[in-house]
């Protein structure tokens, strides 16, 4: 009796072991068009994707964020040139960019630049915001506009937005001019995820309600090689998959969270509110949310010591030095989980 109730007493205090979410289903997606998008962080994360992939990704929506490699595996040069830039501590102009991405294209650590060319862009920046500040979204510009041509770029300026995402579908998004947690913003009409997704997808049938059962939740560990700890990742991500898109045929678009935007730190406010997935429903459209989390140090599960307090995604070099290329272990996973939507039903 003694042992049994020692044992007893011993089980419960183990920390209770969750249970994994489901695998992400191959649903035959269609591979030929990939689009990504992001906001903050998210928006650095979704152009070094557009690069590194650039001949299966055909374009990207990009929210408050700057050139590739802008921070060129620096943090100082991250919070400086990249987010508050001054006349000493500029973003890379478009040659600066191109002299770092043509040797990486010929060692094949990203794609050919030249593939950016039948790509779709859309930019958004509010003048309001000061966290990244309006330069560095004139030098994304200039970045893309020497490889994409102009028509198929389309840049949107909100005087009164500040660092946010800027929805119609979260019903408690805080004020247009705010730039605090959540980072959903709400100005007026202006549908941002809906903007982007015409200007890169062509013209869309109206949005519609989601499907609560559609938005599901997926074991993203199969995906990352090691611990996801170790790179700042998740053990779980999301995927909005229309009923419509299980039989195969769809498209697929990525949306990047910012920082503070994971569902460690808001749950799924920007899963659900970010606005895409009424678009998702109305027009055979997948949208995957990988997730990353907060680190501070070391944590448990994890031999890595990162400095990641907001759970950003990599875009100045926390996870790896390649992290802005195809052996970025970020960029690595979230291809994997692309390829895997791609995958044959079974």
């Amino acid at each position: 009796m003694r042992r049994r109730i020692r044992l007893a007493a011993l089980v419960g205090m183990l920390p209770a072991v969750a249970l994994a979410a489901p695998p992400l289903p191959g649903v035959g997606a269609d591979g030929r068009g990939v689009t990504v998008s992001g906001i903050s962080s998210g928006g650095y994360m979704a152009v070094q994707f557009q690069v590194v992939y650039s001949k299966r990704v055909r374009g990207a929506g990009i929210i408050a964020a700057g050139p590739y490699d802008c921070a060129q595996s620096s943090s100082i040069r991250a919070l400086k040139h990249c987010m508050s830039p001054t006349w000493w501590a500029s973003p890379p102009g478009p040659a600066e960019v191109k002299a770092r991405m043509e040797p990486r294209a010929r060692l094949g650590l990203i794609d050919p630049p030249a593939s950016l060319a039948d790509d779709r862009v859309w930019m958004l920046g509010g003048a309001a915001d000061t966290t990244v500040e309006p330069p560095v979204m004139d030098a994304l510009e200039a970045f893309y506009r020497q490889w994409v041509p102009a028509g198929a770029i389309r840049r949107v300026r909100l005087p009164e937005a500040g660092h946010a995402m800027i929805s119609v579908a979260d019903g408690k998004a805080n004020a247009c001019g705010t730039s605090e947690p959540p980072y959903i913003n709400r100005c007026g009409d202006f549908d941002a995820a809906g903007e982007l997704l015409r200007h890169l997808l062509g013209p869309l049938e109206p949005r519609r309600a989601p499907d609560a059962g559609a938005l599901l939740t997926f074991d993203q560990r199969p995906f990352i090689d090691g611990p996801p700890a170790d790179i700042s990742m998740a053990e779980q991500g999301f995927v909005y998959l229309p009923a419509a898109c299980r039989a195969g045929g769809c498209r697929v678009h990525v949306a990047f969270h910012g920082c503070r935007q994971g569902e460690d730190q808001i749950g799924r406010r920007f899963v659900e509110g970010a606005g895409y997935n009424p678009w998702a429903e109305a027009n055979r459209l997948i949208v995957l949310y990988p997730q990353t989390v907060a680190r501070t140090g070391w944590v448990a599960g994890s031999y890595r010591w990162i400095l990641n307090p907001k759970g950003c995604w990599d875009w100045w070099g926390y996870s790896s030095a390649d992290y802005a290329t195809r052996n970025g272990p970020q960029l690595a996973a979230v291809r994997r989980m692309v390829d895997r939507l791609q995958q044959p039903a079974r």
